[in-house]
């Protein structure tokens, strides 16, 4: 695979059915700015600038002194916000306080929630009560932060919603840092529209209280008839392996009691204790019967039993009185939804609403004003439309949409249509040209043999069905578009489609929720079903990821060209891969994304630029690099990247360097298109992790076409950049050093010494299975067991090799202990930092949305800021490893988060005990200093690591020791990221070498 497609995949995730801009992109003149200079050398011209000193059109200039610093400043908004920014990063002496930063007319004021101690105190003291003795299933709790993601799902933010009641509602606001600010996200129904529960009413008060609610989980049940007015009442079921607080709905009336169901899970979190603390019990009846057998049941019931308060505690009491409110606000909440939603269904609006809720700056008023109106769609049309989006698609046949939960189809499909979130193919003359393939798609192969002898067309050739697809197409194209439409329609009997508007902005809004195109709505799924479990974590938005809807379009167009190569590649499609660099190029050419603030302040907001257009496009242009050094021998033709590169300049290099112009011009053009492209990446993006793999490129591609000296020079540039760092500044060093002997260079460097060092290497033999070039090598092990070559190096260390045990990880084990040691640090509350996440403080019939946390780390994690940000705790932390703790912190974070979601923990893969093992041998001072470089520059650092990590116990001397390997086959050799990880082992005083396996010699 292609340098940089992987990443490219990742950041496009799953590939959307229409693209709105294809045809514009496709159709908008491309001005490339490249030309060759008169001595060959490839170059580009002088850009204008598109603004002046940062003073947009339409902004009025303002002029002024810095409140920090006391320079004078002339701009608009952004200019003087974005010099304070940089003032306060440095740490300049304030000349104002914060407060009046704040409150200059520049800057809006931003809004805090202000908690006193004495209310945080009361907080932790009913939380503490109410864990300890109140929730089944805990007996021995310990701290809050070390317990409170041991919790099962539904109590882990038991914790925020008590602050936010406790606290009740604020209308203190005071200006703060921006660092500073604590801005709760917007539940999507907010506590003001619940009925506030009279906290004075006694316990005896609830006596005969009648409450509605529903029954869920029919599936489950053993009764599918119900009657209207049955009698119910309820049972505590703790050993439900899905939920302990579960409680189940009981039929009076049969003999047998019989499980009807259970109550939701929002409402068990608060009356499971009560019944079985408080020992209430509650009877009731059916109030209605649903259509559908699955579906939720309205039900009343009402308290028949409770035990004095004269009996109780008066922290009993209190906890009572917490739980009952919470109780009746669930309870009060419910009746703003449906009683009938799905699970996918009430998804989909919650998440729908949440983000026009976050970001309605994005929307134009009639987006939203669509967007809103899907909540006035009918049950039916809501889960057909969800179910659809979900699909592959793009086409579906009418006939075959099918659903159980969907009463009534065809009709869910007309009022679909006339809301305009679909369209339809019901008549010959509504069939389209960009519409021909996928309803095609829907044919099977003997349909479309069938069509194409009607049409008197040979299909002999034809035998895939891809091919038959295409024959029609071209058909359709031809002159068949009366006939063909006919034909498929009265196969199909119809077809619907997601119509455009309603795919780009569900799109969309999936997109700004996400923030990723890796995950989508199955994640909702996976957290329903109890598969995936996400960390814990406070939200503290302050700053919008998209400043303006300009931002957010442009970024989506970058994602379709993103798309439109990844095709391009997939379909060999070499004229459109190179339209879609040039796409890219010309865009990034324009946007002149060269920052002239400090490389301090960039790094503090570098993980905001993933979402700008400008990033998306370097990738596309990285992509392309690698596409255009792949294809020098002449695959593509020279036609396409003259364009780049004129031939003019082409033939003087060939001539200059005494090279056969025949078969060579090509690569040269190509590596020359390369070279612009890597030249104009290191220009625009000057404060990037990636420009050490652009430097090294450059430097490669320049020697390739014979410019030696250029290469060298590029080489050295980029040891003096901060950003080029890891396996890139390897491969640098090595390089100036084979590049610059005499006569070019006279000095040796004086890192050559570093470089030059010696690692230890072991000589392992074993029988070859395979000696094939291009493939994996594989051994017999000593069992006689076919293995690779790590597993046979583990067989040699654990006889002869010195009776070493060990494990086969590369960086997964380092990656894991890094995580579970750094945990507390990785989600304590940093702005800005988690933004995925939403509340809904209610139970919605069958839907019990408490909280979806979708994020496994913070988005500044591969960042610089990651370390800057956190510096004190991290030291501190750094410093507790150092002195002997790593193992009890170990311990306690895999028992406290045994099974969460989280970036590089592997909880499958390794075991706790060979993780203590690990951290016993490797010992606090070499593991601080590890987790110290993987802190500072987790995306430098987090690869390449050695294969095997092996330990040893000496009980006779009470020691403990351990040995890092990297394990070489035959024809392996090791990667520029592999030694540098190595040598920087052996800095940190680990015990490393390399392990050469090689076949037994033939006798």
């Amino acid at each position: 695979m292609l340098r940089g497609r992987e990443s490219l995949i990742r950041l496009v995730g799953k590939r959307r059915r229409l693209l709105p801009h294809r045809h514009s992109l496709l159709s908008f003149p491309i001005s490339l700015n490249l030309r060759a200079d008169e001595d060959g050398e490839v170059s580009n011209t002088k850009m204008e600038h598109l603004e002046d000193e940062g003073v947009h059109e339409g902004e009025e200039s303002v002029e002024m002194s810095c409140p920090i610093c006391g320079c004078k400043l002339s701009g608009n908004n952004n200019t003087i916000n974005s010099h304070i920014d940089v003032c306060l990063i440095r740490g300049t002496k304030r000349k104002l306080t914060q407060r009046t930063l704040l409150e200059m007319n520049f800057s809006s004021k931003a809004k805090v929630q202000i908690h006193s101690s004495e209310r945080e105190e009361l907080e932790n003291h009913f939380f503490n009560n109410f864990v300890q003795n109140s929730i089944h299933g805990l007996c021995d709790v310990g701290a809050i932060e070390e317990t409170k993601s041991n919790l099962c799902g539904s109590l882990l933010n038991l914790k925020c919603e008590m602050r936010s009641e406790i606290d009740g509602p604020s209308n203190n606001t005071v200006g703060v840092d921006r660092t500073d600010i604590n801005v709760d996200t917007h539940p999507l129904f907010l506590k003001d529209e619940v009925p506030d529960y009279d906290m004075a009413m006694p316990m005896d008060g609830i006596s005969g209280m009648v409450l509605e609610t529903f029954i869920v989980g029919r599936r489950f049940s053993n009764e599918k008839e119900l009657n209207h007015g049955e009698s119910i009442f309820l049972v505590r079921d703790p050993l439900n392996a899905k939920d302990p607080n579960a409680i189940e709905v009981i039929s009076a009336d049969s003999g047998s009691s019989k499980v009807l169901g259970f109550l939701p899970r929002e409402l068990s979190q608060y009356l499971s204790p009560l019944i079985d603390k408080y020992c209430l019990s509650f009877e009731g009846r059916i109030t209605s019967v649903p259509k559908c057998s699955l579906d939720v049941v309205p039900i009343q019931i009402s308290c028949h039993k409770v035990v004095s308060n004269c009996s109780r505690e008066i922290d009993d009491i209190e906890i009572f009185k917490y739980l009952w409110k919470n109780v009746w606000q669930v309870i009060e909440s419910s009746k703003n939804c449906r009683a009938s939603a799905t699970k996918y269904q009430q998804n989909f609006c919650v998440f729908v609403q949440e983000v026009l809720r976050s970001n309605p700056h994005l929307f134009t008023d009639d987006e939203k004003k669509f967007m809103e109106s899907f909540n006035s769609l009918s049950d039916d049309c809501q889960r057909l439309f969800v179910r659809l989006y979900t699909r592959k698609g793009p086409w579906f046949r009418m006939s075959s949409i099918s659903y159980p939960e969907i009463l009534d189809p065809l009709r869910a499909m007309k009022e679909l249509s006339a809301a305009g979130f679909t369209r339809s193919f019901n008549d010959k003359n509504e069939l389209h040209c960009e519409d021909i393939n996928g309803i095609l798609n829907l044919l099977n192969v003997a349909e479309l043999r069938e069509i194409m002898c009607i049409l008197k067309q040979n299909y002999s050739s034809a035998t895939r069905k891809r091919d038959l697809i295409a024959s029609l197409v071209s058909l359709f194209e031809d002159g068949f578009r009366t006939l063909l439409p006919s034909m498929i329609l009265d196969r199909t009997c119809g077809c619907i489609a997601i119509s455009s508007k309603a795919e780009s902005l569900f799109w969309r809004t999936e997109r700004l929720f996400f923030l990723n195109g890796e995950q989508d709505l199955s994640a909702f799924l996976l957290v329903d079903l109890g598969i995936v479990k996400y960390p814990t974590y406070k939200s503290i938005i302050t700053e919008l990821i998209f400043s303006g809807r300009d931002d957010l379009l442009a970024y989506e167009e970058a994602i379709e060209v993103a798309q439109m190569i990844d095709e391009a590649l997939d379909g060999n499609n070499n004229e459109l891969v190179l339209r879609c660099i040039k796409i890219a190029q010309s865009h990034i050419s324009s946007m002149h994304t060269k920052v002239n603030e400090s490389s301090i302040y960039e790094s503090v907001v570098t993980f905001r630029s993933c979402f700008s257009a400008s990033w998306v496009y370097s990738k596309v242009i990285l992509l392309g690099v690698s596409f255009l050094e792949r294809e020098r021998r002449g695959t593509v033709s020279p036609l396409l990247v003259c364009p780049m590169v004129s031939s003019a300049a082409v033939h003087w290099i060939c001539t200059c360097r005494n090279l056969e112009l025949s078969g060579t011009s090509n690569t040269i053009s190509m590596y020359s298109s390369a070279i612009y492209l890597l030249k104009q990446l290191l220009e625009c993006f000057t404060c990037d992790g990636r420009r050490g793999y652009w430097m090294l490129r450059l430097s490669v591609d320049l020697e390739h076409i014979g410019y030696h000296d250029e290469s060298l020079s590029i080489a050295e540039s980029g040891l003096l950049d901060p950003w080029v760092r890891a396996g890139s500044r390897m491969a640098l060093q090595r390089r100036v050093l084979r590049l610059g002997k005499p006569p070019r260079r006279w000095k040796i460097p004086d890192f050559a010494k570093s470089i030059k060092r010696k690692i230890n290497e072991v000589h392992v033999r074993g029988r070859p299975l395979n000696s094939e070039m291009g493939m994996k090598s594989r051994f017999y092990g000593e069992d006689g067991e076919q293995c690779g070559v790590e597993q046979l190096a583990l067989q040699y260390y654990a006889g002869e090799g010195g009776g070493w045990k060990g494990v086969h990880t590369e960086s997964g084990i380092w990656l894991t202990i890094f995580g579970l040691l750094m945990w507390d640090i990785m989600f304590s509350d940093v702005p800005n930092v988690f933004r995925t996440r939403f509340q809904q403080n209610v139970a919605c019939a069958s839907v019990v949305v408490t909280q979806f946390i979708l994020q496994t780390a913070p988005l500044d994690l591969e960042t610089d800021s990651f370390y800057l940000v956190r510096k004190d705790k991290i030291e501190y932390h750094l410093r507790k490893i150092h002195d002997g703790m790593a193992e009890e912190i170990l311990i306690t974070s895999w028992e406290s988060h045994l099974g969460t979601a989280c970036r590089g923990v592997n909880w499958d893969r390794h075991t706790l005990p060979d993780l203590r093992a690990a951290v016993g041998c490797i010992g606090g001072p070499c593991l601080a200093l590890l987790c110290q470089h993987l802190a500072q520059d987790y995306r430098s650092w987090s690869s390449g690591m050695p294969d095997l990590l092996l330990w040893r116990f000496h009980e006779e001397y009470n020691k403990a020791e351990a040995k890092l390997v990297e394990v070489k086959g035959p024809r392996d050799r090791l990667s520029e990221q592999q030694r540098a990880w190595l040598l920087l082992l052996m800095d940190c005083g680990f015990d490393t070498e390399v392990c050469k396996v090689s076949p037994e010699p033939t006798s």
